[in-house]
């Protein structure tokens, strides 16, 4: 029984650990486990297919709890969301490994070590998305509204940006200042561009 107990508390101690590395230096995270440095941290799949399962469970706690009334708009949006959810997971991994990819080749990582970057930037958005799921369930009581309405912006402003800091935090050694600078906006332009098209497209289907 000890035994177990040991396990468990390991696993759950890797998994917290790798979560707090990814979150606060996802870029050396990465480059850590590419150099072979991976005992020490939790699978990277699974942990992007749970934090992935945590968003989704959270996300419909918060429709149920502040019952939104969603207009025609938005309830088109949660039901094509809700319908591409695995879809979305599975494209945007590849989007931000392939442009990342094209962008930093002076880097010579292959597009295999991308995806590994792109995976823990998915995961920190995904952290991101969860804690912002839990502060709304907060603000919908009347006297938090406004402490969980500013928590949001810094939030969504956040997961906006994670890839950025992801790239700066793994590649600032190897690029000067501005030439991040223009990569970064580059690999924006991008990646939303990617990603509307995608969307459009599915939603014609």
């Amino acid at each position: 029984m000890n035994d177990i107990l040991g396990l468990v508390w390991h696993i759950e101690a890797r998994f917290l650990n790798t979560l707090k590395e990814i979150l606060i230096r996802p870029g050396i995270t990465a480059t850590n486990y590419l150099s072979g440095k991976r005992i020490r941290y939790y699978n990277f799949v699974s942990l992007l297919l749970i934090m992935f399962g945590f968003n989704v469970i959270a996300f419909h706690l918060y429709l149920n709890i502040s019952k939104t009334d969603l207009d025609l708009e938005s309830s088109k949006t949660l039901s094509f969301f809700s319908k591409y959810s695995k879809a979305t997971l599975l494209f945007l991994v590849p989007i931000l490994a392939f442009n990342a990819w094209i962008i930093f080749r002076k880097i010579k990582f292959n597009l295999a070590e991308h995806f590994v970057i792109s995976t823990i930037s998915l995961i920190g958005i995904l952290t991101f998305f969860l804690v912002d799921d839990l502060v709304s369930m907060i603000g919908v009581y009347q006297p938090f509204y406004n402490i969980s309405n500013s928590i949001d912006h810094v939030l969504e402003t956040a997961f906006v940006f994670f890839p950025a800091f992801t790239y700066v935090n793994a590649f600032r050694k190897k690029y000067t200042f501005w030439g991040l600078v223009w990569r970064l906006v580059l690999f924006y332009v991008l990646v939303f561009s990617e990603i509307l098209a995608i969307v459009l497209f599915i939603n014609k289907l």
